[in-house]
């Protein structure tokens, strides 16, 4: 597996990477990691080979990888995998292209963002760079062998984007047992919360394109007319400040508990103190954490958006318009938290409506894709590459590669079937 994000970052990819890593590995399967160096990490391992990268590039938390030739091919080349995984569509997603292409070996990509929505961390951002990073994730799709989209809303915005490769709808799973044993009343008690008070939380990376200072609003408003209820939120980010402002003006600061990022049983514990989650952001392809709360036991409030839309709806929490105004969204709130033994019911069905994207079923699902691939390619002698193979192969997919970045730099000027996609 091939990725730019990888522990110890908190984030979507880097979790989701984690978790399938480990549940094959658990099952028997051999698997390695590709992920640049990163503050607060190992140095290689026997499972994982650090890359040289730049750190925090552009003010972000996420590192850049330096090319150095030969060091991940000599890696493959002991290893010999049977197929690859890309998480990225660029940077160390290329070099999973290459490698795959010089090894003709099945390469698999999930698409597991809207890349579009983080051009922010780019410098030079701007409208003509989000239709490059559309057009450049279409033309990558069209690169591999199959792609993974992590919900049937974003599976149907592909195919609008003209992506022609095989494209299979599987979302990260979860540890349903897992998320179900946490012990909420441990974690008030050490954060001071009474066991009868109530708790909105939200889990996430704190950053500007989870439409966070909209939710601050939001909840602030709730809190100032609920003095007894309080706010957990649990991760870090850049929006950190701006939430603790918004909701510092609008309430009592001390109903805002942030206790940064927790993991493990803590992040679990989180989910089960929390009486009722609530969600804003637009930018999901899957919205993992509803998941994980709604297999705590913890409704969700959220607004329509990709992802996000294909495990809400009106019986397991409250989905709102995308649109919906911070008024609507305080008084949804107001009336699932008025009644509190239909929110633990709710919290109940919530549960029960996650159970397809169970651990066990998601990774099912990839493993008989990865049998799939391997051996069709095995039927149709892809995996044997002479050294005159690997040069020819290697041109190929640098020329495919130039296509691909010439073809997204001019999406920037051209309006392309991809750029003029767009989730509703």
């Amino acid at each position: 597996m091939f990725t730019n994000t990888y522990l110890p970052h908190v984030g979507g990819v880097a979790r989701s990477v984690s978790t399938y890593e480990n549940e094959f590995r658990r099952r028997g399967h051999d698997v390695r990691i590709i992920a640049p160096e990163f503050q607060g990490a190992e140095e290689s391992t026997a499972y994982v080979l650090r890359v040289p990268a730049i750190q925090n590039f552009n003010g972000s938390d996420f590192s850049v990888r330096i090319p150095l030739p030969g060091l991940i091919s000599d890696y493959l080349d002991e290893f010999q995998p049977d197929i690859i995984h890309s998480h990225h569509p660029f940077l160390l997603g290329d070099s999973a292209l290459r490698a795959a292409w010089e090894r003709r070996l099945p390469l698999v990509f999930t698409h597991h963002t809207l890349y579009e929505k983080y051009t922010h961390y780019v410098p030079l951002d701007s409208v003509a760079m989000q239709l490059v990073a559309i057009q450049m994730a279409t033309e990558y799709c069209n690169l591999c062998t199959c792609v993974i989209a992590p919900s049937e809303s974003i599976a149907a915005l592909l195919v609008r984007r003209q992506v022609t490769r095989p494209i299979r709808a599987i979302p990260t799973g979860i540890d349903l047992d897992h998320f179900g044993g946490g012990d909420g009343k441990s974690l008030r008690q050490r954060l001071n919360i009474a066991s009868d008070a109530l708790v909105i939380g939200h889990v996430g990376r704190l950053a500007g394109e989870k439409n966070l200072d909209y939710l601050a609003r939001c909840v602030g408003r709730f809190l100032s007319e609920h003095p007894d209820a309080y706010w957990l939120v649990v991760g870090a980010g850049d929006s950190a400040a701006s939430i603790q402002q918004i909701v510092g003006r609008i309430a009592d600061p001390q109903q805002l508990i942030m206790t940064g990022c927790l993991t493990g049983q803590e992040l679990v514990n989180a989910y089960t103190a929390m009486d009722l989650f609530v969600f804003s952001s637009q930018s999901e392809t899957q919205g993992m954490v509803l998941v994980e709360a709604m297999a705590a036991s913890t409704p969700v409030i959220a607004l329509d958006g990709p992802g996000v839309r294909d495990v809400l709806n009106d019986v397991n929490g409250r989905m709102l318009a995308g649109n919906a105004d911070e008024m609507t969204f305080v008084e949804v709130i107001k009336v699932m938290v008025g009644d509190r033994a239909g929110l633990a019911r709710r919290g109940e069905l919530a549960r029960e409506s996650v159970r397809d994207f169970g651990l066990d079923v998601c990774a099912d699902r990839i493993l008989e894709l990865y049998e799939q691939l391997i051996d069709e390619n095995v039927k149709t002698g892809g995996s044997e590459a002479s050294p005159w193979d690997r040069l020819l192969n290697r041109l190929e997919i640098e020329w495919n590669l130039l296509v691909e970045k010439t073809t997204a730099l001019a999406a920037a000027v051209v309006e392309t079937e991809a750029t003029r996609s767009h989730l509703d």
